[in-house]
């Protein structure tokens, strides 16, 4: 069966694989750690959200919302560990939703 293009996919279709590279999110996500992420137009404050690196087309940061305008279509975005140097909204201000994703799902990491 052939999808149809005029119909939109739903956000928890929409969904994207992400690891976390950094310490910016300790001790909540560590470097390493998978993310899956769902396309989700309406951000929540304090969830976690995957979203377009502002200067480095390709590259996406991970915060958590600490602040939604009315209109929803912009947010404020903090890291949890303010002991390393990290790119959130306290040196971008505020960021678009769109293009964002809302984390659903952390993969532990394994020890062996």
């Amino acid at each position: 069966m052939d999808a149809d293009p005029g119909r939109r996919v739903p956000g928890w279709l929409r969904w994207r694989r992400f690891v976390v590279a950094d310490r910016s999110m300790e001790p909540t996500l560590v470097a390493g750690q998978g993310l899956i992420a769902v396309a989700a137009p309406r951000p929540r404050v304090g969830e976690l959200r995957v979203l377009p690196h502002p200067f480095r087309p390709g590259s996406w940061l991970v915060k958590r919302v600490s602040e939604v305008s009315d209109d929803r279509r912009t947010m404020r975005v903090l890291s949890d560990n303010l002991d390393v140097e990290a790119l959130d909204s306290r040196d971008l201000g505020a960021l678009p939703v769109a293009g964002s994703y809302r984390v659903v799902v952390r993969v532990p990491l394994r020890w062996m």
